[in-house]
């Protein structure tokens, strides 16, 4: 087996952003490993980068739980020794609705996923990047860890606590070699929106001073510039990518 020269890693690379993403990265030149709960989902973004002469494989991983996380990580590294780059994307909008109004456990499920999951993320490919001296991980947080958008408190919270944990790890390695950056999106075309109700979808839409949804493509091509050389200067930093929206 040939050791292909850059591996990354995408959750939730199933579909929207996560599927631009590893997509892109392929086009890129890395080999990707298309992480996702969903098997089918990743195998096919795993045909559409081989159809097109990319490297791509799937790997199962349920990012909630730790171990799972783990297992996905020594996987790739048991297949090719490396891991360059991780982009903790995978996540879920939860419901739409106001807090007091949320079922019992909604808090715990978006926390544990959109959150916890990136933790996991970054705790599992950390020792083998600091090893080698060189690696980098973008987090997929979201404008509304910014700006807090009402009937989304758990996902709100969530995607805030993304940006500060990207920023403390990133000056914890900070002089080794390791760069760990996160993307703050607006409201972007993707099947999360059906997660969440039409008037939420409109509310965060007007919002949105250029007054459209970003496309994941938009997305990807930040991420893909995080993930390489062109990229050495910038750790523990916030990217906006939300059509005006963002004010700091």
């Amino acid at each position: 087996m040939t050791i292909p020269t850059r591996v990354a890693i995408v959750t939730g690379a199933g579909s929207g952003i996560g599927a631009a993403t590893a997509f892109r990265l392929a086009t890129d030149g890395f080999h990707v490993a298309v992480a996702d709960l969903r098997p089918d989902a990743a195998q096919s973004t795993v045909a559409r980068i081989t159809e097109s002469g990319g490297l791509a494989h799937p790997v199962q991983v349920d990012v909630s739980h730790e171990q799972s996380v783990r297992a996905m990580v020594q996987t790739v590294l048991d297949t090719y020794t490396r891991i360059d780059a991780l982009v903790n994307n995978a996540g879920i909008a939860g419901r739409s609705a106001p807090s007091w109004e949320l079922p019992d456990g909604e808090w715990e499920k978006v926390i544990g996923i959109d959150l916890s999951g990136v933790y996991y993320g970054c705790r599992a490919v950390l020792p083998h990047m600091l090893a080698r001296g060189s690696g980098c991980i973008v987090n997929v947080a979201s404008i509304a860890g910014k700006e807090g958008n009402p009937n989304a408190v758990p996902y709100s919270a969530a995607k805030a606590g993304v940006i500060g944990l990207t920023k403390a790890i990133a000056k914890e390695v900070a002089t080794r070699g390791v760069l760990v950056n996160c993307v703050t999106p607006a409201v972007i075309e993707t099947p999360i929106l059906s997660q969440v109700s039409e008037e939420h979808v409109k509310y965060m839409v007007s919002r949105i001073p250029m007054g459209r949804t970003g496309k994941p493509d938009e997305v990807a091509a930040l991420i893909s510039w995080l993930c390489s050389d062109e990229c050495s200067f910038s750790t523990g930093a916030t990217f906006d990518i939300s059509g005006g929206r963002a004010t700091y």
